[in-house]
C-alpha cells in the first residue's frame, strides 16, 4: 500500500521541551497538530527506514487515537517494524527498556507525565534515541527546525489495530508486534534486586501499599509486588490506569498522596508506603513515622546500593541534578566515586550513564533510577528500597537516622508557584541574573554570599554546554537558596524556589524542616520579590 501524502500548514508552537512537547489535549486535537509534530520527528531522524521503533504510553486521554495515528504514520514513512505495548500501555522506564532490550532505532512515549489527564488535562509526545533515554538537542532543535518549514506528512489508510490482545500483524507491510508490556520490565527487575529476600520480609508480616494513582504502574506493581513478591492482595491501589487518572493528579508528593502518608503515619497503617505517577518514573518513599524527601532517598540509595546484586561490586558515580540537595554529594566523597551535577532533564544523565561514569542518578523532583535503563524509575527505586529493609531488617525511620548520623542532614524543601504571569516570572529571574555580581560583593541583608550565578554545565563526556538552568545564591554558612523556571507545566509558567540547608553528623536532625528553613523562605521572598512580582503569598505546593 502506498503512504498518502497530506498537505499541511506548519505549526509555530511545537518546539519540545526537556520532557517532549506538552499541550492541553484540547491543542493536540487541533486537525493536523499531532502528524505534524510526527512527521517533523520522522524527516529528523536519518537512518529510520527499516528500523525497529517502541510506541506506548501511560493510558492517559488521547493515548490511544495518537498510537493509531503513529503506527500508520510509521508505516508510511518506512518503519519496519513497530513494538508497543498492550493497550497502548509503557511505563516510561519499561519503554526505556524495550528500546535497549530490543535493539530498537528508537522510541515514541505518549505521556504528560505527573500532569492531570482527561479531556481537560494535558498530553505530550516526546523521542527516546535508541540508548533508550530523552533525545538530546540536538534531535529536538532538528525537530522544531523542521516543524517550522513542513508542508506535508505521510500517512497510510488502514484500520485501526486491536491493540487490546498479544499479537503479531501487519500494517501496510509494516510488522507490528502488541506485547505484554509488563513482562520484559519485571524480568529485568528480578535480575537487579535479591526477590528472595524481599519475599521472605514480606512472608515475616512486613506491610506496605503501593498507590498507582490510576496511572500506568497499576500493572506493573501487582504483578511484581503481589505477583511475583508475595505481597498480601490489595497492597497496590488504584491499580487500574484510566484515562483521567480517576479524576486524581498523578503526582507523588504530600498533596496528591495525603491519604496515602496519613494511613502509613496511623496506628494502623502498613509498615512502607510508596507511590509512582502518570507515566511511572517518579516515585513517592513513606515509612512509619518518616516521610523521605526525593534528596534525601538518592543518597541513601547510592550509599545503600551495594545491598542489592546488581550493585554488590559497588557504583562507579552518582549524578543529581542542579536544584537536588547536596546529601549525595557526601555520599561520593566517602565511597571514592564521581559527584556529577546537572541540568535538570534526564538526557543530561544520558552522557554519563553511557560513558560508565556514573550508576546512580537522581532529581529533587522524585525521579530516581540507575544504569539499568536510560529514564528515571520509580517501580525501581521503590524496589531497591525493599531490597535494602530486606537487607537491613531496619525500619524505613531508622535507616535515615543513621544516614544523617554519618553524613549529616541536608534540610530542604521546593516551593512551588503554579501557573505563575509568564511574564512576570521571566522578569523576576531576568533582574535576578543582573544583580549576581553585586550579591557576591555586597551580600544581602547581612549575610555573606559566597556564590551567585546562571548554572551552566559543561558536559565531561561530549563537550557540549547548556546555559541559564537556574540562579543560584549560596551562603557562607552552606545555605543555598535556588531560583528555576519549570517546563512541565502547560499554562502560564511554574517558579520554584530550592532551599537548603546543612547541619553536620553531631547537630540536631530532628527539626521540622520547614521551621528549620524559615529563615531562607523569608529571604527567597525579600530577594527576589516573589510576592510582589507574582502576586502569590504563599506557594502553591510544598515539597
Amino acid at each position: 500500500m502506498s503512504a498518502r501524502i497530506v498537505s499541511i500548514t506548519p505549526f509555530d508552537d511545537q518546539k519540545p521541551g526537556t520532557s517532549g512537547l506538552r499541550k492541553r489535549v484540547a491543542h493536540f486535537r487541533q486537525p493536523h497538530y499531532v502528524e505534524t509534530f510526527l512527521q517533523s520527528l520522522f524527516d529528523s531522524l536519518k537512518g529510520l527506514q527499516g528500523q525497529t521503533l517502541v510506541i506506548g504510553g501511560d493510558g492517559r486521554y488521547f493515548n490511544d487515537t495518537v498510537i493509531q495515528t503513529a503506527i500508520r504514520m510509521a508505516a508510511a514513512n518506512g518503519v519496519g517494524r513497530v513494538i508497543v505495548g498492550q493497550g497502548g500501555i509503557l511505563s516510561t522506564p519499561a519503554a526505556s527498556h524495550l528500546i535497549r532490550h530490543n535493539g530498537a532505532f528508537g522510541g515514541i512515549i505518549l505521556s504528560a507525565s505527573h500532569n492531570p489527564g482527561g479531556p481537560d488535562g494535558d498530553f505530550g509526545i516526546k523521542y527516546n534515541a535508541s540508548n533508550g533515554g530523552p533525545a538530546p538537542e540536538r534531535i529536538t532543535d532538528a525537530v522544531y527546525a523542521r516543524s517550522k518549514v513542513i508542508d506535508r506528512y505521510l500517512t497510510v489508510d488502514t484500520p485501526d489495530i486491536d491493540l487490546a490482545a498479544i499479537a503479531s500483524l501487519e500494517v501496510a507491510g509494516m510488522a507490528v508486534d502488541v506485547v505484554d508490556p509488563v513482562a520484559d520490565y519485571a524480568a529485568l527487575m528480578e535480575s537487579l534486586f535479591d526477590f528472595n529476600a524481599i519475599a521472605d520480609l514480606f512472608a515475616a508480616g512486613f506491610s506496605m501499599q503501593f498507590d498507582a494513582m490510576h496511572a500506568v504502574t497499576g500493572p506493573y506493581a501487582r504483578a511484581i509486588l503481589e505477583g511475583r513478591l508475595g505481597a498480601a492482595e490489595g497492597t497496590v491501589i488504584n491499580a487500574v490506569p484510566l484515562p483521567d487518572f480517576g479524576g486524581g493528579h498523578p503526582d507523588p508528593n504530600l498533596v496528591y498522596a495525603k491519604d496515602l502518608h496519613d494511613l502509613v503515619m496511623s496506628p494502623e497503617g502498613p509498615d512502607f508506603g510508596a507511590a509512582s505517577d502518570g507515566d511511572g518514573d517518579r516515585n513517592l518513599i513513606i515509612g512509619k513515622g518518616r516521610f523521605v524527601t526525593p534528596s534525601d532517598s538518592l543518597a541513601v540509595l547510592a550509599a545503600n546500593a551495594h545491598l542489592a546484586p546488581a550493585y554488590k561490586g559497588g557504583i562507579a558515580g552518582i549524578a543529581r541534578s542542579m536544584p537536588t540537595s547536596a546529601a549525595a554529594d557526601r555520599v561520593a566523597e566517602t565511597l571514592g566515586v564521581e559527584m556529577h551535577e546537572t541540568p535538570t532533564g534526564w538526557k543530561f544523565f544520558g552522557n554519563l550513564l553511557d560513558a560508565g561514569r556514573v550508576t546512580i542518578c537522581g532529581e529533587e523532583s522524585a525521579g530516581t533510577g540507575s544504569d539499568h535503563v536510560r529514564e528515571k524509575d520509580g517501580v525501581w527505586a521503590v524496589l531497591l528500597w525493599l531490597n535494602i529493609l530486606a537487607a537491613r531488617r531496619q525500619s524505613v525511620d531508622e535507616i535515615v537516622q543513621a544516614h544523617w548520623a554519618t553524613y549529616g542532614r541536608n534540610y530542604y524543601s521546593r516551593h512551588d508557584y503554579e501557573e505563575v504571569d509568564t511574564a512576570a516570572a521571566n522578569a523576576l529571574m531576568d533582574d535576578l541574573r543582573a544583580r549576581l555580581d553585586t550579591l557576591v560583593s555586597e551580600g544581602f541583608e547581612g549575610r555573606e554570599i559566597v556564590l551567585a550565578d546562571d548554572f551552566t554545565y559543561l558536559d565531561p563526556v561530549d563537550g557540549s554546554t547548556a546555559a541559564k538552568q537556574g540562579v543560584r545564591i549560596g551562603f557562607a554558612d552552606g545555605s543555598r537558596i535556588v531560583f528555576r523556571l519549570s517546563g512541565t507545566g502547560t499554562v502560564g509558567a511554574t517558579l520554584r524556589v530550592y532551599l537548603e540547608r546543612y547541619e553536620p553528623p553531631a547537630g540536631d536532625h530532628d527539626t521540622d524542616t520547614q521551621e528549620a528553613l524559615a529563615d531562607l523562605v523569608a529571604l527567597a521572598d525579600t530577594l527576589a520579590g516573589i510576592a510582589s512580582r507574582t502576586g502569590r503569598s504563599t506557594p502553591s505546593v510544598i515539597t
